[in-house]
């Protein structure tokens, strides 16, 4: 469990992605909502099974999965 025991993955669920507990509701789904401009309030609407802390928390998870993200600047060339 991460996110504060929100975020669990099991092989079951989603193919193991990390999903909100009690829900099967991936994080990423969710960041890729809020990402496409669905507000908070829009989503917790629409997934009654989710909880606010259950949203923060996959945001959470995300930032935290980012944090040790390298990039690299490619060239492409033809």
């Amino acid at each position: 469990r991460m996110g504060n025991g929100l975020i669990v993955s099991a092989p079951s669920v989603l193919g193991g992605k990390p999903c909100v507990h009690g829900t099967r509701l991936s994080e990423d789904f969710l960041v890729e909502l809020a990402a496409s401009g669905a507000a908070h309030e829009d989503i917790l609407l629409q997934y009654p099974q989710l909880t606010a802390e259950g949203l923060a928390a996959a945001f959470q998870y995300a930032a935290l999965a980012l944090k040790g993200e390298q990039t690299w600047e490619l060239r492409i060339t033809a």
